[in-house]
């Protein structure tokens, strides 16, 4: 075989193992920050990308969300309560070249950013606000670290506080209290049940006083009820229309004066009283 043949065979060779040397495939979700001899070239993607073998240098940046998960913090609350919290942030990358050229990793400047900020924004709050207004606290904090990120290319969407930990001899103290607060639910509850019974009760006299047929009807269905249970015993109830004129004969008697009262014999004290007969008496 000539040699000017065995020359070309190995120059096409040479450019054909070039050739698939310089190809990258960036996926969809993904870019490369390319750099040739230390120059920006830009982000490239998606599809296929060329890179000069030893002369250009790729960074590739995932742009999906990414959930970076906050390990617990020991936090010291406004009302002087420790408490673990730990907490969720998704973010995602929205410039490339940003993120590649402001910052060495920005996942892990992130990470470290949000937990101090946590640390931050639930120290600023009471427990009560922690454990009943965590809506406001996560707003807060998202708002916190997003205005940092952006400077990196970093957009944060979303932060949750996940779960926060808190003394057993505090949890103790919230559930004492959160018994007295349905105990005291309970006797409002109970009392207001008895104004409106009382008034009820108030509404059914006054429509009975004005039909006296009425109340005789109700009598008389007590005593249905009360002779339905065979008890031996029968309470029957008297009108006070009936008893009213023997109390009032009762009182006038009671209350008469003094001298229409028959006069008790007069003893003297240390005197007996002794009957005699009279003369002539046949006794």
């Amino acid at each position: 075989m000539p040699t000017e043949v065995i020359l070309v065979i190995l120059a096409v060779a040479l450019l054909l193992v070039f050739a698939f040397a310089s190809i990258r495939v960036v996926r969809e979700y993904e870019r490369v920050v390319a750099f040739r001899l230390g120059r920006l070239r830009g982000p490239l993607g998606p599809g296929l990308v060329f890179m000069f073998p030893f002369l250009d240098k790729m960074v590739r940046v995932d742009l999906r969300v990414v959930t970076l998960t906050i390990p617990p913090q020991e936090v010291i609350t406004k009302d002087n309560v420790t408490a673990r919290v730990n907490a969720v942030v998704m973010f995602r990358v929205v410039d490339p070249v940003h993120s590649v050229m402001s910052v060495e990793n920005h996942a892990v400047a992130t990470s470290q950013f949000a937990q101090t900020t946590l640390r931050s924004v639930v120290g600023r709050a009471d427990l009560d606000t922690l454990l009943a207004h965590r809506a406001d606290l996560n707003e807060d904090l998202a708002q916190s670290i997003a205005q940092q990120t952006a400077k990196w290319g970093v957009e944060v969407s979303v932060v949750e506080i996940k779960d926060v930990e808190i003394p057993e001899m505090m949890q103790r103290a919230m559930a004492r209290e959160a018994e007295a607060e349905r105990e005291r639910r309970a006797k409002v509850i109970s009392a207001h049940g008895e104004l409106q019974a009382s008034q009820e009760l108030r509404d059914a006299a006054l429509t009975l006083s004005e039909a006296p047929a009425s109340l005789q009807l109700r009598y008389l269905q007590t005593l249905l009820e009360l002779g339905a249970d065979q008890n031996s015993t029968v309470v029957f109830p008297l009108p006070m229309d009936i008893i009213g004129p023997l109390v009032r004969a009762v009182e006038q008697v009671t209350s008469a004066p003094e001298e229409t009262k028959p006069a008790d014999p007069v003893r003297k004290p240390g005197l007996a009283v002794v009957d005699r007969p009279l003369e002539g008496d046949s006794r």
